[in-house]
């Protein structure tokens, strides 16, 4: 820790109480506070009424040459911002450098990066160890119903409506919505509940329980998708195997709807995205459909 990092203690002590209050979760609070942190170790002791945009830009761009995706750089961006917008609020301060920085584009010339379905039977079939029927119903919640990792994280036995075959899930922005359990899916979420590991706290709702007996936690559900990402790509060079994540199998989940002809209205809702422009995201053509369309084009002379 820097000399100068006690000054910034009771800004970061603020920002932590203006996320609680605001409904941030757990690890987004964790993920934001390091990255101010990171920022803030950058301003060599600057007080903070004097940093400048100049200074946030500085920082971005020193983050950037480190070699991390533009994905990273514009969250800390979003921290950053989040950090003195939160400030302002709470009276300690009163512009927000970090305001107007634009964001990187993230997704121009990029390989969309998901599984189709026959792969996707392969990864499900790649599941194993002690906890096999606990994992395999986290990740079919998230490859056949698109959740995020936080949301299978945030799940309690209480949001499973039984006789609907439905879940009530709690999304970004504090929203919440009810998504349709595939037919498929139920026996296997039902086996997960049966075989519920016994929590250390009797009262604990969390659908999911690591070993420990605590709430399966985020990084915990990374972690055994990036194992089993490994087991399913044992066979390919290291050279040739493809960046997959956790949350890659929500992409897959919106890519197979769409191919199989659902409205893109439709997906935005399942997926709880608040903008449709989201969802345009998943719309991507493989070079298989792009011959597929060429062929049927016939020149008539």
């Amino acid at each position: 820790m820097n000399e100068w990092s006690e000054d910034y203690e009771e800004g970061l002590e603020a920002f932590l109480i203006w996320m609680k209050d605001a409904g941030y979760t757990p690890y987004t609070q964790k993920s934001y506070l390091a990255d101010v942190r990171q920022f803030l170790d950058s301003l060599n002791g600057k007080r903070l009424e004097t940093v400048k945009k100049l200074h946030v830009i500085s920082f971005l761009t020193s983050v950037r040459e480190r070699g991390v995706s533009d994905a990273t750089r514009n969250r800390k961006h979003a921290s950053i911002n989040c950090f003195f917008k939160a400030l302002i609020e709470l009276e300690m301060l009163l512009s927000n450098p970090a305001a107007g920085i634009k964001k990187s584009k993230t997704e121009i010339n990029r390989e969309p990066v998901y599984l189709d379905e026959g792969d996707l039977g392969r990864f499900l079939s790649s599941i194993d160890g002690k906890y096999k029927g606990r994992n395999l119903a986290v990740f079919l919640l998230m490859s056949y119903m698109g959740l995020r990792v936080g949301e299978v994280h945030t799940l309690n036995l209480s949001d499973y409506n039984v006789e609907r075959h439905s879940l009530r899930v709690f999304g970004k922005g504090r929203k919440w919505r009810n998504v349709p359990i595939p037919e498929d899916v139920v026996p296997f979420l039902d086996l997960a509940i049966e075989e519920r590991l016994n929590p250390w706290r009797s009262k604990e709702e969390a659908m999911f329980i690591s070993q420990k007996g605590r709430r399966l936690s985020i990084r915990g559900i990374q972690q055994i998708a990036a194992d089993t990402f490994d087991r399913f790509q044992s066979d390919v060079p290291a050279a040739h195997r493809r960046p997959y994540s956790s949350h890659k199998l929500r992409h897959s989940f919106a890519t197979m709807l769409l191919r199989k002809g659902a409205d893109l209205r439709t997906v935005q809702e399942l997926l709880g995205h608040s903008s449709i422009q989201t969802t345009t995201v998943y719309t991507h053509i493989t070079s298989r459909e792009k011959e597929e369309a060429m062929s049927k084009l016939q020149i008539q002379i």
